[in-house]
């Protein structure tokens, strides 16, 4: 016979991994999340951004986005019936401000 799993505890189990941070590169402190296109509609594009349920996140769109040489992602995650996501799944990386030059050796 099987045993049933009380919701609760399964429950608990996601919150617990939904805690996992993943940790940030260099710089994607400083890169901008917004769901506004209005907030990229001077900046370049540099690609997009297509995570998996497992990558999904905006410390991982973040590196992405620095990866890139970008400082802005335009979150593009589709919204529920209740106006809101849950993680950060697709977006576009742009560049925003000046393109940031490698220091000279």
């Amino acid at each position: 016979m099987m045993k049933s799993v009380p919701i609760a505890v399964v429950l608990a189990a996601i919150s617990v991994s939904a805690c996992v941070s993943t940790p940030l590169a260099p710089g994607a402190a400083q890169v901008q999340v917004t769901r506004m296109a209005a907030d990229v509609s001077r900046c370049k594009a540099l690609g997009n951004i297509d995570l998996d349920a497992a990558a999904a996140g905006i410390d991982n769109a973040k590196n992405h986005a620095i990866g890139l040489g970008g400082d802005t992602v335009l979150d593009t995650t589709p919204t529920s019936i209740y106006g809101t996501t849950t993680l950060l799944r697709t977006g576009v990386i742009y560049r925003c401000g000046p393109a940031v030059t490698p220091a000279s050796k």
